[in-house]
């Protein structure tokens, strides 16, 4: 019986020894400097009067572009490492993807009671919070914004700058696989300009094995996520939040709107020189109508003469034209190509899409008001002038030599216009500042040179509804395709980021990873 009740103890204190074990590496211990005092004082000081302070290479803190912190070895022990990143790696992942960034997300941390998971989620928002609270001498809430990220080839998240009511230092604790910058996948700091926006990436951090980096969230605290190049490797990390009292924001810079203008008189030969023939005819015109007004959009394909478009498209490729970067990068990047310097038969067509018959010919095919003959005019109801079924100014004659409108008249329709080349790297933000999404507005996208752009790509314009990531419609980049989007002022456009695939493996022809297209836009 004695026998039986030791082999019976030592079986239990063999389990207890697993328990103790088993908590002991599911234990976050955190770097050794977050208890030595004198440390924590220099960064503190450091913090305060915006000094750089590194300390046996542990601990580095620099304020430019703006105050981060990066901390390696954050944690002591590796084989609490190796439990967490298995637990985050268990969890169920969601692809997250709209007009800033494409990556896969996990759910809320903060419920969960995994072992590793729920231990690190403590010793961040408890001792490390108080360690972080003297350091910016920042009272700091107990709130907590904690979540997983995968990024994988092609991932991406943009330029930005993390503000939102109550977050006050953001964090990111990297659990990757050896990594260079080559990768992609580094947090690049961007510099602002005098009215705190973005211009160029200062300094890029590439991840690394448990190394946690920080910073203030700002009004000019603009970064974001390269994409990530690898495609053998995934950047896995855990970001989140520390919530306190928001630094005061500067008012928002507004851009001054684009400068617009009425049609171009021009004869209406224009058209017969340059359009396809089909869409010339006014019993097409009519079915285009009647589709453009169930659907507010349309796609009108092969729109320019054949000939007319091969020369189009081969002075883009072929001619050495100034393209100039448009920016800034937390609203777009791409470059533009101003109408004086283009070669002459790219002018001709942007001319074309200014022109009077242009202006005429596009309320035909969606009835809206952008010429004076348009169909719903005053004078049309008073008149009678349009037989049923007969698109509008089918037998008028246009006034080359100048309408009855009048620049700078209310009502007048109106237009602006840019010439665009995209490439990798190139995108559009939505952003709450933009002046175009508070009117009403007709857009017109016509590609050039894109015979072998996929949709994997990237470069497509994404329409959606205001508050919703769904997509109402989506414009892939077509050659010589017209589409014609009328948009209310609930409705959001944004270009897809150009990922990596763009370039091609083994790498397409320089000519092969790029596309243009006019975009113009009309007002009635």
């Amino acid at each position: 019986m004695s026998s039986k009740r030791r082999q019976q103890d030592d079986e239990t204190q063999d389990r207890d020894k697993k328990k103790k074990k088993e908590r002991r590496e599911a234990s976050a211990e955190l770097f050794k400097l977050i208890e030595d005092a004198e440390v924590k004082d220099r960064t503190r000081e450091a913090w305060s009067k915006k000094e750089c302070f590194s300390h046996g290479g542990q601990i580095e803190l620099d304020c430019q572009p703006f105050p981060h912190c990066v901390i390696r070895n954050f944690l002591q022990s590796q084989s609490f490492l190796e439990g967490l990143r298995q637990e985050l790696l268990d969890l169920s992942f969601q692809e997250k993807s709209n007009d800033l960034y494409k990556f896969k997300q996990s759910g809320d941390l903060k419920k969960r009671n995994d072992a590793h998971i729920a231990s690190l989620r403590s010793a961040l928002f408890q001792q490390f919070r108080s360690w972080l609270s003297d350091v910016l001498q920042v009272e700091l809430e107990a709130t907590v914004d904690i979540s997983c990220a995968q990024y994988e080839y092609t991932d991406v998240l943009l330029c930005h700058d993390d503000e939102l009511e109550g977050r006050r230092v953001a964090f990111i604790l990297y659990l990757v696989p050896p990594w260079d910058s080559s990768d992609g996948g580094t947090l690049d700091l961007y510099g602002t300009d005098r009215n705190y926006q973005p211009e160029q990436i200062v300094k890029s951090l590439v991840p690394s094995w448990n190394t946690l980096v920080l910073f203030e969230v700002s009004p000019v605290s603009f970064h974001q996520v390269s994409e990530v190049l690898s495609q053998g490797k995934g950047r896995l990390s855990v970001s989140g939040w520390f919530h306190g009292r928001s630094l005061d924001r500067p008012p928002r810079q507004l851009e001054p709107a684009l400068a617009r203008s009425p049609h171009r008189p021009r004869d209406e030969a224009l058209l017969y020189e340059w359009i396809n023939p089909v869409y010339l005819d006014m019993a097409y015109q009519a079915q285009v109508q009647e589709e453009f007004e169930d659907t507010s959009e349309i796609l009108l394909k092969n729109f320019l003469k054949e000939e007319k478009f091969k020369m189009v498209n081969d002075a883009l490729r072929e001619t050495d034209i100034e393209w100039v970067r448009r920016g800034p990068p937390n609203k777009r990047c791409y470059r533009l190509a101003e109408e004086a310097v283009l070669p002459s038969c790219v002018s001709q067509c942007w001319e074309l899409l200014s022109s009077e018959p242009f202006f005429l010919l596009l309320s035909n095919f969606t009835g809206l008001k952008l010429h004076f003959l348009a169909s719903g005019s005053e004078e049309d109801e008073e008149d009678g002038a349009r037989d049923e079924g007969q698109p509008a100014g089918a037998e008028r004659e246009l006034h080359p030599e100048g309408s009855r409108e009048e620049p700078g008249v209310p009502g007048v329709p109106v237009c602006r216009g840019e010439l665009q080349r995209w490439s990798h790297g190139d995108y559009t933000l939505i952003h709450d500042t933009d002046l175009e999404n508070s009117e009403f507005a007709l857009d017109l996208l016509l590609h050039c040179g894109c015979e072998d752009w996929q949709p994997e790509f990237g470069g497509f314009t994404s329409y959606i509804a205001s508050e919703e990531d769904e997509e109402l419609l989506t414009i892939f980049p077509e050659n010589n395709s017209l589409g014609l989007v009328y948009r209310d002022k609930e409705t959001l456009r944004f270009v897809k980021h150009i990922n990596h695939r763009s370039l091609g493996e083994p790498p397409r022809s320089p000519h092969a990873q790029s596309f243009y297209r006019f975009s113009f836009v009309y007002y009635e």
